[in-house]
């Protein structure tokens, strides 16, 4: 049994995974990391961690206290190549650590090229070539984020919960349906300078993700798991290490 974890800005997912398939998982918001430990008590004993942080030092601390008496394995960006991904970041320990496990997940999904894009607190939107080659990304704010900074920087815009509308006729709506266009238009421009070079996919992952897909115009799949994927196959070469 393996344990994986993954410890974003606003939510810590996490899935149990008994060697074939997940069997439970689950989230909590990353405000309340205090709590792993009373999910963590629910866990088989024998069971291996593997994880990855962008929240922090602080998170990490509390992680390692909730999972204590198991063997945690945490997954790094500073690998130059693993796992069939070859890190192309001119710093390649400044990738985020999940978008790293992401694209160790989106390999293990296709052997093509894709674009990997996670929609979280931020949306990153990555370019893993058909050789395995990471060739470059973007980081935006999040839906939820490039709403509320309307909402923060202008006097008569306030946050109020819009849909997305082909034809926006209220503020809310105008807002939401503007910030998802925003968030849509650079993943396609994105795709559009990848699928130069030949075939491509789209890989969605992310809570913002169900927002975003109905407004792209390139063909899409949902991997709801694929940061715990990547973090799965990259717990074989840790336990090895550790």
């Amino acid at each position: 049994m393996i344990v994986a974890i993954d410890a974003g800005n606003s939510y810590i997912k996490w899935g149990l995974h008994d060697g074939l398939a997940w069997k439970e998982r689950g989230s909590l918001p990353t405000g309340d990391v205090a709590r792993l430990g009373e999910v963590a008590g629910l866990w088989p004993e024998a069971v291996d961690v593997v994880a990855c942080c962008v929240a922090g030092r602080a998170v990490e601390t509390a992680i390692e206290l909730a999972v204590s008496g198991r063997r945690l394995h945490w997954v790094r960006s500073g690998a130059v190549s693993a796992y069939g991904v070859r890190n192309g970041y001119e710093q390649p320990e400044r990738l985020g650590a999940d978008r790293w496990a992401a694209l160790i997940g989106a390999r293990t999904k296709t052997s093509g090229a894709c674009l990997v894009v996670g929609a979280g607190t931020a949306t990153t939107v990555d370019w893993l070539d058909a050789a395995g080659n990471f060739r470059g990304g973007l980081i935006m704010p999040g839906v939820r984020l490039m709403c509320a900074a309307l909402a923060r920087n202008t006097a008569l815009l306030h946050d109020a919960e819009g849909e997305y509308r082909i034809e926006p006729r209220n503020t809310a709506d105008a807002i939401a349906s503007g910030c998802l266009h925003a968030q849509a238009g650079a993943i396609e421009r994105m795709f559009g300078r990848a699928s130069a070079e030949g075939d491509v996919f789209c890989l969605m992952t992310g809570g913002a993700a169900y927002h975003i897909a109905p407004c792209l115009g390139i063909p899409y799949r949902m991997e709801e798991m694929l940061v715990l994927d990547g973090l799965l196959r990259c717990f074989p070469l840790l336990s090895r290490v550790s």
